[in-house]
Protein backbone atom coordinates (compact mmCIF):
# COMPACT_ATOMS: atom_id res chain seq x y z
CA UNK A 1 0.00 0.00 0.00
CA UNK A 2 1.59 3.51 -0.69
CA UNK A 3 1.76 6.28 1.42
CA UNK A 4 -1.10 8.73 0.38
CA UNK A 5 0.23 12.42 -0.83
CA UNK A 6 1.41 14.64 1.72
CA UNK A 7 -0.89 17.77 1.75
CA UNK A 8 -0.53 20.79 0.27
CA UNK A 9 1.69 23.64 2.11
CA UNK A 10 0.12 25.86 3.89
CA UNK A 11 0.21 29.75 3.32
CA UNK A 12 1.98 30.52 6.61
CA UNK A 13 4.72 28.69 5.50
CA UNK A 14 7.78 29.92 4.76
CA UNK A 15 10.39 27.62 3.42
CA UNK A 16 14.15 28.29 3.65
CA UNK A 17 16.37 26.00 1.52
CA UNK A 18 20.08 25.94 1.68
CA UNK A 19 22.71 24.71 -0.26
CA UNK A 20 24.74 24.58 3.08
CA UNK A 21 22.53 22.81 5.46
CA UNK A 22 22.97 18.83 3.82
CA UNK A 23 21.12 16.61 6.00
CA UNK A 24 18.86 18.98 8.86
CA UNK A 25 15.94 19.87 8.26
CA UNK A 26 14.31 22.63 10.87
CA UNK A 27 11.64 24.99 12.30
CA UNK A 28 10.79 27.70 14.15
CA UNK A 29 7.67 30.35 14.82
CA UNK A 30 7.81 33.68 13.93
CA UNK A 31 5.11 35.28 15.04
CA UNK A 32 1.80 34.10 13.17
CA UNK A 33 4.27 32.02 10.26
CA UNK A 34 6.08 28.94 10.74
CA UNK A 35 10.27 29.12 8.88
CA UNK A 36 11.27 25.48 7.68
CA UNK A 37 15.00 25.44 6.92
CA UNK A 38 16.02 22.81 5.16
CA UNK A 39 18.76 21.33 2.26
CA UNK A 40 18.25 22.78 -1.25
CA UNK A 41 18.37 19.00 -2.76
CA UNK A 42 15.08 17.61 -1.19
CA UNK A 43 12.15 16.89 -3.89
CA UNK A 44 9.04 18.49 -3.60
CA UNK A 45 7.24 15.06 -2.36
CA UNK A 46 10.11 15.85 0.27
CA UNK A 47 9.53 19.46 1.01
CA UNK A 48 6.07 18.46 1.40
CA UNK A 49 6.36 15.71 3.78
CA UNK A 50 8.97 17.49 6.01
CA UNK A 51 7.33 20.50 6.33
CA UNK A 52 4.19 18.61 7.55
CA UNK A 53 6.29 16.66 10.05
CA UNK A 54 7.74 19.92 11.24
CA UNK A 55 4.06 21.45 11.78
CA UNK A 56 2.94 18.44 13.65
CA UNK A 57 6.29 18.77 15.91
CA UNK A 58 5.78 22.24 16.76
CA UNK A 59 2.14 21.84 17.76
CA UNK A 60 3.21 18.73 20.16
CA UNK A 61 5.63 21.57 21.41
CA UNK A 62 2.98 24.56 21.99
CA UNK A 63 0.59 22.15 22.99
CA UNK A 64 3.13 20.67 25.97
CA UNK A 65 3.24 24.27 26.95
CA UNK A 66 0.04 25.43 27.09
CA UNK A 67 -1.09 26.92 30.25
CA UNK A 68 -4.65 25.64 30.81
CA UNK A 69 -7.41 28.00 31.03
CA UNK A 70 -7.51 27.03 35.20
CA UNK A 71 -3.90 28.04 35.76
CA UNK A 72 -4.71 31.19 33.82
CA UNK A 73 -7.25 31.98 36.30
CA UNK A 74 -5.31 30.72 39.20
CA UNK A 75 -2.34 33.58 38.01
CA UNK A 76 -5.04 36.12 37.46
CA UNK A 77 -6.09 35.52 41.00
CA UNK A 78 -2.80 35.51 42.06
CA UNK A 79 -1.89 38.89 40.35
CA UNK A 80 -4.51 40.46 41.30
CA UNK A 81 -4.05 39.53 44.87
CA UNK A 82 -0.55 41.32 44.74
CA UNK A 83 -1.01 44.19 42.73
CA UNK A 84 -4.94 44.85 42.58
CA UNK A 85 -6.51 43.92 45.78
CA UNK A 86 -9.64 46.30 45.06
CA UNK A 87 -10.44 44.69 41.86
CA UNK A 88 -13.27 41.85 42.44
CA UNK A 89 -12.01 38.29 41.35
CA UNK A 90 -12.89 37.32 37.89
CA UNK A 91 -15.14 34.48 37.02
CA UNK A 92 -13.80 33.32 34.83
CA UNK A 93 -10.15 33.83 32.51
CA UNK A 94 -9.93 31.71 29.36
CA UNK A 95 -7.70 31.28 26.20
CA UNK A 96 -10.06 32.36 22.83
CA UNK A 97 -8.94 31.73 18.95
CA UNK A 98 -11.02 34.27 17.93
CA UNK A 99 -8.71 37.23 18.71
CA UNK A 100 -6.58 38.56 15.73
CA UNK A 101 -6.57 42.21 16.46
CA UNK A 102 -6.75 42.11 20.40
CA UNK A 103 -4.55 40.50 23.23
CA UNK A 104 -7.61 40.62 25.36
CA UNK A 105 -10.95 41.80 26.25
CA UNK A 106 -12.70 41.97 29.63
CA UNK A 107 -16.58 41.93 30.33
CA UNK A 108 -17.31 43.80 33.35
CA UNK A 109 -20.94 42.56 33.76
CA UNK A 110 -20.22 38.94 33.84
CA UNK A 111 -16.51 39.67 35.23
CA UNK A 112 -14.67 37.61 32.34
CA UNK A 113 -11.21 37.88 30.78
CA UNK A 114 -10.77 36.50 27.52
CA UNK A 115 -6.35 36.25 26.37
CA UNK A 116 -5.53 35.70 22.57
CA UNK A 117 -3.94 32.30 22.49
CA UNK A 118 -1.22 34.74 20.12
CA UNK A 119 -0.04 35.45 23.55
CA UNK A 120 0.53 31.79 24.59
CA UNK A 121 4.40 31.87 22.67
CA UNK A 122 5.23 35.42 24.59
CA UNK A 123 7.06 35.50 27.51
CA UNK A 124 5.31 35.19 30.83
CA UNK A 125 5.65 38.51 32.11
CA UNK A 126 4.03 39.60 28.94
CA UNK A 127 1.15 37.73 29.90
CA UNK A 128 0.72 38.42 33.77
CA UNK A 129 0.79 42.36 31.91
CA UNK A 130 -2.46 41.65 29.70
CA UNK A 131 -4.15 40.14 32.82
CA UNK A 132 -3.07 42.60 34.92
CA UNK A 133 -4.48 45.10 32.35
CA UNK A 134 -8.09 43.31 31.95
CA UNK A 135 -8.03 42.86 35.70
CA UNK A 136 -7.68 46.48 35.88
CA UNK A 137 -11.08 46.57 33.66
CA UNK A 138 -12.96 45.22 36.29
CA UNK A 139 -13.09 48.59 37.83
CA UNK A 140 -12.62 50.97 35.34
CA UNK A 141 -14.16 50.35 31.85
CA UNK A 142 -12.53 53.22 29.89
CA UNK A 143 -8.75 53.66 29.17
CA UNK A 144 -8.98 56.84 31.49
CA UNK A 145 -6.21 57.91 34.42
CA UNK A 146 -7.54 55.93 36.96
CA UNK A 147 -7.44 52.45 35.03
CA UNK A 148 -3.33 53.49 34.22
CA UNK A 149 -2.66 53.75 37.66
CA UNK A 150 -3.93 50.22 38.22
CA UNK A 151 -2.18 48.84 35.37
CA UNK A 152 1.52 50.14 36.04
CA UNK A 153 1.25 48.91 39.49
CA UNK A 154 2.31 45.66 37.81
CA UNK A 155 6.15 46.49 37.99
CA UNK A 156 6.99 45.30 34.10
CA UNK A 157 4.04 46.96 32.57
CA UNK A 158 6.15 49.51 30.54
CA UNK A 159 8.40 46.57 29.34
CA UNK A 160 5.19 44.68 28.50
CA UNK A 161 3.93 47.88 26.63
CA UNK A 162 6.83 47.85 24.64
CA UNK A 163 7.24 44.30 24.16
CA UNK A 164 3.57 44.31 22.63
CA UNK A 165 3.72 47.68 21.02
CA UNK A 166 6.99 45.77 18.82
CA UNK A 167 4.87 42.69 17.93
CA UNK A 168 1.77 44.91 17.03
CA UNK A 169 3.85 47.10 14.63
CA UNK A 170 5.26 44.15 12.95
CA UNK A 171 1.62 42.53 12.87
CA UNK A 172 0.59 46.01 11.66
CA UNK A 173 -1.52 46.75 14.93
CA UNK A 174 -2.15 49.07 17.40
CA UNK A 175 -1.80 49.14 21.23
CA UNK A 176 -5.53 50.55 21.15
CA UNK A 177 -6.38 46.72 19.69
CA UNK A 178 -6.44 45.68 23.64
Amino acid sequence: MADSPPRPIPPYVDIRRSKRRKRTVSAYRDGERVVVLMPDRLSAAEEARWVETMLQRLERQRSKSRVSDEKLLARAHELACRHLPEVPEPASVRWVSNQNRRWGSCTPADRSIRLSTRLQSMPTWVVDYVLVHELAHLVEASHNAAFWELVHRYPKAERAEGYLEGVSAAAGLTLDDF
